[in-house]
């Protein structure tokens, strides 16, 4: 008998099953299987599926597990699919995309028949699918659709159904042929528990549930040669049918093409020469009058594009960002090395003028290294979505998409997962994420390895065993599906012709395959990005344009503010784009940067490798070191990074102007050298050397720069990419040196929500001077702005308060403003006029304009809100102005708030507290030097510091010993920190240690699992 194995359900169908095919493929090489069939629900994992099939020699089948409706109202039933020939593997596509795009999941049977060509359709009768429908008349119809149909009969187990004698009879009267089928779902019998522990989590219940649905699939395994003869003893045609079916279906992945699309060009024009005219006017309108050496380097990138077919390619990415900015839409000033093209800059694609940066073509596109354009965009990330849905409308919904992405089963995920649904405790699902280390080929087993705890842990119960074993045959594997944060496809032909679709968002469809299935088939992909930055950017250009009704153009920023330089120097990056680590701070405090281009340097060398020639180049920037060129030739190509190879194009230009290279070789050098493959590098060795010999330069010297250009191969940074990023945080430096108020207000609404970014923004704000105004009901936006040189807090910075609400606040708001709660609450209405709505902005003080205290307004929200609805009732009422006149509502005695119940509130409510804190008065009035708490991560580890705050929290242990140790934690104006006290120190602190107590404490700074904390030495009382 021939082997094959012809239903397998792989992990790629999210939980559905839970076989890789890293251990299926060798597996089955040796049984000697000759051909295998996967039958996911979607074509999930179909490309990769093939490919190691056939590198493995096993004949690979493409199938689908169908849900077919054989009637309107009528349950589905299981179908199993597969491509005989090329016609049905496109069929396939259709047939997966029409299921995943409708509600349900299924398609009617008069779908199948438009959909049948080229396909063999298996009708599993023995599934339990079939229940109530094994009947003659059902397996017609689907014959009528299909002339290729089979009925499948499974014995899993060797177990056989109890109407297998009716199912053939079936295939007598229907002439239908009979074959063996078996579907597979993991490897092995032993793989039976993980598989269920798979089932329960992608079906969201627990093992020890006792209302879990009943367990339906059994024997679901490989099964050996002498297993399925075994079964089918009495029946050995029926595997015969089934190996002939495997054998004789012939569909392979088509081969990669070029699917450019076509943009679409008037009459009498091409797309290469509508391009060049949209250049050479960009250009002008760019630079003004164009010099010879930009005409020059704009026609010599017109003809490497044009001959490599990628014209159109560049008037798609003009047309759509030409909408964006039309639309008021920020846009990046450019991404990789894709702003090193004159085209794109001409075209405003980007916003970097290669030539005046020394930026290369050939290191993005170039004849030698034949590969798709790949311009990647940055957009304000509130608004990339009007990109591609133009994109989509422009092209039409069937040839765009966005791309699928695959959340996996990670060693921390798959913990817990598993952990879940076994229904560990809180406390061991803690431990557990304490222990289980992620990173690079941070494996679950790894971390058991190196985890002695964790070891003990599961040796102590069979059931954390069982967690255990579960877990490590689960991970790796798809967990569920999303949309790609960035990737979107388009295509000349509808996309349902190349790849499978299924719904996506906004209206969009989301294909079936991840990015590199995608990008393998030729398919043009195209990043949208979005960044958090230019969305910052743009709500400081609404506040300024607002304000002063000026229109900020970033892209007309002098690049030589002294005031921006400072800052830089300075390392007062916060909230400047890439450069906010404290490793990069320190970087630029040493470097000292004057210009510009020491900006994109330091962003180019702080990354690990190149970070080692930071002091390097800040000595000799700041000519405390002589530069050596090795050679003078060298001088021009790396007098601006101070001798030191800081970009791949400097590498590409030194193989030009010493070994005589064209661009496009020097490109393919420097791809070469930064594999470090050994006769690569010997290989590139020969003809760098010899090429430059030939160029009259002394082989000695040729050698010493080769082994230069190695051994800062792997450092070299796109210089293109370096120069865009930069200008982005270079702009944003600028607002903040020259608009703080502006900066900040913007940095505060971006942080809203993450409370740690929100205190440690508002402690610098407040250290620059620049005072912070409560929220105001009257005043307020929604967002942060800025009024008179102070920032306003936000309404919508208010834990509760929602968009809807606050446009009931904005539209019922008048020129004369409301004098008290009453009237507040009578023109925006009783029925908004809540508690929900209204204590959470009392607490946060933007009541406080109406003159009284927080515990009456607090007190009183029920006699505003009975006031509202009487003078302000539902329905029309004609005496409505006389009752306004006549009601006379009295706010409620409210008591007192101390102090620290009214910050807590507002902590509560903002994330931050607005009123002054007990600890800043507090340090006013000590002469030490005290640290703040969010400071103290930046100090030196154990040194010795000296803090104050409010002690929130005093938790007392006894220690092995039966000593008493206590825990802290304390609290200041900019956040808190964990404080320690040993026995010592507590017994000779212990009076201090009450909550609520304002105390200075000192001690040494220590990290541990990455927090930071005092062991404090000295409590001293306040």
């Amino acid at each position: 008998m021939v082997l094959v194995y012809p239903q397998i359900v792989t992990g790629a169908d999210l939980l559905r099953g839970i076989i890789k095919l890293d251990h299926l493929a060798p597996l089955l090489k040796r049984r000697g299987a000759k051909s295998v069939g996967i039958v996911n629900s979607k074509m999930y994992g179909v490309r990769s599926f093939c490919k190691i099939m056939e590198k493995y020699g096993i004949h690979p089948v493409i199938g689908l597990s169908i849900r077919l409706q054989l009637a309107d109202g009528a349950p589905d039933v299981l179908l199993y699919a597969y491509a005989k020939d090329d016609r049905g593997y496109g069929n396939l596509l259709k047939i997966s995309s029409a299921m995943a795009t409708k509600d349900k999941e299924i398609i009617p049977l008069k779908w199948l028949q438009a959909y049948s060509e080229g396909c063999v359709f298996i009708c599993p009768l023995t599934d339990r699918s079939w229940d109530e429908r094994r009947v003659e008349n059902y397996v017609e119809m689907i014959r009528s659709a299909s002339q290729n149909v089979y009925i499948g009969i499974s014995r899993p187990g060797g177990v056989r159904h109890h109407e297998e004698e009716e199912i053939l009879r079936i295939s007598e009267m229907t002439g239908t042929a009979v074959t063996a089928f078996h579907e597979s779902r993991y490897i092995t019998k032993e793989d039976d528990f993980a598989f269920e522990v798979a089932t329960a989590i992608r079906s969201g219940y627990k093992l020890n549930d006792p209302s879990r649905p009943k367990k339906e699939i059994y024997d679901a395994y490989l099964p050996e040669d002498d297993e399925w003869q075994d079964w089918f003893s009495d029946h050995p045609e029926w595997l015969t049918t089934m190996a002939d079916i495997m054998l004789s279906c012939n569909a392979e992945l088509p081969p990669s093409r070029s699917l450019m699309p076509a943009f679409p060009v008037p009459e009498g024009e091409s797309s290469a020469s509508l391009l060049g005219k949209h250049c050479k006017a960009g250009l002008i309108n760019r630079i003004g009058t164009a010099s010879a050496i930009y005409l020059e380097r704009l026609h010599a990138e017109l003809k490497i594009i044009d001959s490599m077919g990628f014209s159109d390619y560049f008037l798609i990415v003009e047309d759509f960002m030409r909408f964006a900015k039309e639309q008021g839409i920020l846009t990046g000033p450019g991404r990789g090395s894709s702003a090193g093209s004159l085209v794109a800059f001409s075209l405003g694609i980007t916003d970097v003028d290669p030539i005046r940066y020394g930026l290369i073509f050939e290191r993005f596109l170039n004849p030698g290294r034949i590969t798709m354009p790949d311009i990647d965009i940055d957009f304000a990330d509130n608004r990339r979505s009007e990109v591609i849905e133009y994109v989509a409308k422009k092209y039409g919904k069937s040839h765009v998409a966005q791309i699928i992405t695959f959340g996996t089963l990670s060693s921390k995920s798959v913990a817990r997962n598993v952990a879940r649904v076994f229904d560990f405790s809180n406390e061991e699902m803690a431990f557990l994420s304490k222990q289980i280390q992620e990173g690079h080929s941070k494996r679950l087993e790894e971390s058991v390895n190196r985890s002695k705890a964790l070891q003990d842990w599961i040796a102590m119960d069979s059931i954390r065993d069982k967690w255990y074993q579960s877990a490590k045959a689960l991970e790796g594997l798809p967990r569920n599906a999303s949309t790609h944060a960035a990737g979107v496809i388009l295509s000349p032909v509808p996309l349902v012709e190349t790849v499978p679709l299924q719904n996506g968002g906004d209206d969009i469809f989301l294909t079936q395959w991840a990015m590199g299935d995608v990008e393998e088939i030729g398919l043009l992909k195209m990043d949208f990005l979005g960044l958090r930055n230019l969305t910052l950017m743009d709500r400081i250009k609404s506040l300024i344009e607002h304000d002063k009704g000026v229109t900020l153009n970033y892209g007309s920023i002098p690049l030589d503010d002294e005031k921006t330089f400072e800052l830089f120097r300075e390392g007062d990056m916060t909230g400047v784009f890439q450069f906010e680590s404290d490793g990069m701070r320190n970087a630029l405090r040493m470097i000292k940067p004057d210009e510009f281009s020491d900006i994109y340097a330091i962003n180019a060398l702080y990354r690990p490798g190149p970070m080692e020639n930071i002091p390097l180049y800040s000595r000799r920037k700041n000519n405390n070191e002589r530069i050596d060129y090795i050679h003078p030739q060298l001088e021009p190509i790396l007098k601006e990074t101070a001798g030191i190879i800081v970009y791949q194009e400097q590498i590409m230009q030194i193989a030009v102007q010493i070994a005589g290279f064209t661009m496009a070789e020097a490109d393919l050098l420097r791809r070469a050298v930064s594999k470090k493959k050994r006769e690569v590098l010997k290989q590139e060795r020969d003809h760098f050397v010899m090429s430059a010999v030939k160029n009259n330069f002394p082989e000695r010297s040729a050698t010493e720069i080769y082994d230069l250009i190695v051994k800062f191969a792997d450092y070299g940074f796109p210089k293109s990419h370096a120069v865009a990023y930069s200008l982005i945080s270079y702009q944003l430096a600028f607002i903040k040196a020259n608009e703080p108020e502006y900066f900040y207000a913007a940095l505060l609404s971006s942080a809203t929500g993450n409370q740690d970014k929100t205190m440690e923004y508002i402690h610098e704000i407040r250290g620059r001077g620049i005072n912070i105004l409560p929220p105001s009901i009257q005043r307020s936006k929604y967002s942060h702005i800025v009024e008179n040189g102070s920032i306003r807090i936000g309404l919508g910075t208010i834990k509760g308060v929602t968009p809807s609400f606050y446009n009931i606040v904005k539209a019922a708001r008048t020129a004369s403003g409301w004098k008290s709660l009453f009237e507040f609450a009578a023109a925006v209405g009783g029925t908004h006029f809540t508690e929900k709505t209204i204590i959470p902005l009392i607490k946060a003080g933007a009541l406080d304009e109406f003159g009284e205290s927080r515990p009456v307004l607090l007190a009183s929200i029920e006699a505003a809100r009975n006031h509202a609805m009487f003078v302000s009732p539902e329905e029309d009422d004609l005496l409505q102005d006389i009752i306004f006149s006549i009601a006379k509502p009295k706010y409620s005695p409210g008591g007192t708030m101390p102090r620290f119940a009214m910050l807590e509130y507002e902590r509560e409510v903002l994330g931050f507290y607005l009123s002054e804190h007990p600890a800043l008065e507090m340090k006013k009035k000590l002469e030490e030097k005290i640290v703040d708490l969010v400071d103290v991560p930046a100090v030196k580890e154990r040194s010795m510091i000296k803090v104050a705050g409010l002690i929130r929290e005093v938790k007392r242990i006894r220690t092995k010993k039966g000593e008493a140790m206590a825990f802290l934690t304390l609290q200041d104006e900019t956040g808190e920190l964990s404080c320690t006290l040993f026995p010592r120190q507590y017994t000779a602190s212990n009076a201090y240690l009450q909550e609520l107590a304002m105390v200075q404490l000192e001690g040494t700074m220590e990290k541990r699992n990455g927090q930071t904390q005092i062991i404090v030495q000295q409590v001293k009382g306040f």
